[in-house]
């Protein structure tokens, strides 16, 4: 939950839903260089996690796009350490923290 906020959440007799938003965070260097702003969210991702409670669970994941004004690039960020001791990400969820806009 450092990266990530719940911005809603569903939960029925079929199945639990989370939705995530990428926090408003910028990394140091981009906070200096006072060049970069958000830029929205990336297409939502629906990633079904380890059951909770004998339910399906579905996280329907936005992360924050960046747009840099100096150089006219936009881009997200990767994370590569996002599990806590004891945990496991499914290589699906991984996949989709990594990937490049």
């Amino acid at each position: 939950m450092k990266h990530f906020e719940i911005s809603g959440w569903h939960d029925d007799s079929v199945k639990i839903e989370v939705w995530l938003d990428e926090k408003h965070y910028l990394e140091r260097s981009d906070y200096k260089s006072g060049t970069v702003i958000s830029h929205g969210f990336t297409d939502e991702k629906v990633i079904q996690d380890f059951p909770l409670r004998g339910k399906p669970v579905y996280l329907h994941v936005r992360r924050r796009r960046w747009y840099d004004k100096a150089t006219g690039e936009t881009f997200s960020y990767t994370y590569d350490n996002l599990t806590a001791e004891g945990t496991k990400l499914t290589p699906e969820f991984v996949a989709f923290l990594k990937e490049e806009d």
